[in-house]
């Protein structure tokens, strides 16, 4: 339970915003004291929903309201950094869907804003927060998998497409996001390629390679031309390996004990001899909460007692970074894109 009462306000009510506007006024201590949008008809339906709730389409009355001390913001990816930087001037506390901003340079800027200002910045990166990503991070750090090999995922479905992003910045967001919490580390590099089949439309499909130190490496694979919703991933380990399947119903999260055996009888390497292991397969109980409740939750825990976010402003930095670089990657047809302080590698494993 809250210790005091927080009066969020949220702006957008198009795709996303009801799920916010739901879980903020099913959390207890907490309030949405008001809902903006521009369209007449998402508002009316957020009045019909939550009478209480006062509806607005000038952004101007969430900011100048003193009342509000949170603004969660859903709107398309080019009005993020607008909206969040007056919310962060107002002195409102911000959560922003991802991704916080469309460049790495209005992220910083977010960020500075926030220190300034002593005011929590927080991304929405939803997956982070579901009992399967929190069991299969607590799964690496205690180092049930062994030494992480690989990550490979596939993500994707019919629609929905973006205006102004493109499928890398509205799907495989999640999956950098995911990676950087499981594993705590950035990749050195990132390669990717991507095409568009409706003209005048951003990519609606692509492949992306990130690379990290040593041979590990990680897949991503996102599409919004899929004839099926496919959310699948696979986690390898020298130990272990991991199948989580988010489509499933129960089960999401499957721990396979295979793997390989590798021999070195010899100096040469003709000698070297791999052999294969193939254990049980146990699935562990994750509990039945909703990722966004416990998002909410979160967000308005580290307004009340100061503490840094989960998924905070320097997070969503982090996967800002990744995307511009795949993104500078597509424009040179998969070319390799280091990160700002990782020099070219000799080999790049893929």
């Amino acid at each position: 339970m809250l210790s005091e009462n927080l009066n969020i306000a949220v702006v957008g009510y198009g795709y996303w915003g009801p799920n916010l506007v739901r879980n903020f006024s099913n959390l207890e201590g907490c309030r949405v004291g008001q809902v903006c949008d521009l369209s007449p008809a998402n508002l009316a339906a957020c009045a019909r929903a939550y009478p209480t709730t006062a509806v607005t389409s000038n952004f101007h009355d969430v900011i100048e309201d003193r009342s509000v001390s949170a603004v969660a913001i859903a709107t398309p990816a080019h009005s993020h950094f607008e909206l969040a930087m007056a919310a962060l001037r107002a002195g409102k506390h911000v959560l922003v869907e991802k991704p916080l901003a469309q460049t790495s340079d209005q992220v910083r800027r977010l960020i500075d804003e926030a220190a300034l200002r002593k005011l929590t910045i927080m991304v929405d990166h939803t997956f982070v927060y579901t009992p399967a990503v929190q069991k299969i991070r607590q799964l690496v750090t205690e180092g049930a998998l062994g030494d992480i090999f690989y990550y490979n995922s596939t993500r994707a479905s019919l629609g929905l497409f973006q205006k102004d992003v493109n499928v890398i910045w509205d799907l495989a967001v999640h999956d950098i996001s995911i990676i950087q919490y499981i594993l705590d580390e950035m990749p050195v590099a990132v390669s990717a390629t991507a095409a568009t089949h409706v003209p005048g439309t951003p990519e609606n499909m692509a492949h992306l390679t990130l690379f990290f130190a040593g041979s590990r490496v990680a897949h991503i694979s996102v599409s919004w031309l899929s004839p099926i919703k496919v959310r699948q991933t696979f986690i390898g380990g020298s130990r272990k390996m991991i199948v989580y399947d988010d489509m499933e119903p129960t089960e999401k999260v499957k721990v396979y004990d295979k793997g390989i055996v590798v021999d070195v009888s010899g100096e040469k390497a003709h000698q070297l001899r791999v052999g294969y292991r193939a254990g049980d397969m146990w699935a562990p109980h994750l509990p039945a909460s909703e990722a966004l409740s416990a998002e909410a939750r979160h967000f308005c825990d580290c307004i009340v007692n100061g503490t840094e976010p989960r998924t905070s402003g320097l997070t969503g930095l982090k996967a800002v970074q990744v995307l511009e670089a795949a993104s500078r990657s597509i424009a040179t047809q998969g070319k390799p894109i280091y990160l700002d302080g990782h020099p070219p590698l000799q080999k790049l494993a893929g």
